[in-house]
């Protein structure tokens, strides 16, 4: 298991406030600042930029900064059928003070089974992902940055997994705006 629970748990207060926020906001007003509720230790995230379907985004909690794109899926799906999941959502963070850069997260809304794999199939490529919770992060970390560039060169991927009741997931999500999102995010925690 890679050291980051602790950091994963932050940066999901912060996105759990920011889909709030956006929630509430008026789609024409998705290019402006949000100040989403405060996160543990009095961190709001900023957003950078709205890029297609990826927001970029800027928070300093603790002291230390933390960027990051964001997106919901385009679609999802349980089978059976319309199973309720709390909020599904992918980022790809870089956190500085940890030297940690573009590491690809999926909250997928639910407790995975034990001891279970999600998949990322973009295009041709699959990539395996451990979970953890109701969290998902790639099995193999010399990986990452291999997918984060599949990732900005196509147009959708799939994440695919199983609940812990054993309710199967299929969430999809549009990359349309990731690599603007990304470079914005990258800019902000250099």
């Amino acid at each position: 298991m890679k050291p980051f629970r602790a950091a994963f748990t932050l940066m999901t207060a912060l996105v759990l406030g920011t889909l709030s926020a956006s929630a509430q906001q008026p789609k024409q007003a998705a290019q402006a600042k949000q100040t989403p509720a405060p996160a543990p230790g009095g961190g709001q995230p900023t957003l950078l930029g709205q890029f297609g379907d990826w927001g970029a985004y800027a928070a300093t909690t603790g002291g230390r900064k933390v960027c990051y794109a964001l997106a919901k899926p385009s679609s999802a799906s349980t089978a059976p059928p319309n199973r309720p999941r709390d909020p599904v959502y992918m980022f790809v963070a870089s956190r500085p003070a940890e030297n940690v850069r573009n590491e690809v997260s999926i909250v997928v809304g639910y407790p995975f089974k034990p001891n279970s794999e999600a998949t990322v199939a973009i295009g041709s490529n699959q990539f395996p992902m451990y979970t953890q919770a109701d969290g998902a992060w790639i099995k193999n970390a010399a990986e990452e940055a291999r997918m984060v560039d599949v990732m900005r060169k196509n147009g959708e991927l799939i994440v695919t997994g199983e609940s812990g009741r054993g309710t199967k997931s299929m969430d999809r999500y549009s990359l349309k705006g990731l690599a603007q999102a990304l470079d914005r995010a990258n800019a902000e925690c250099k």
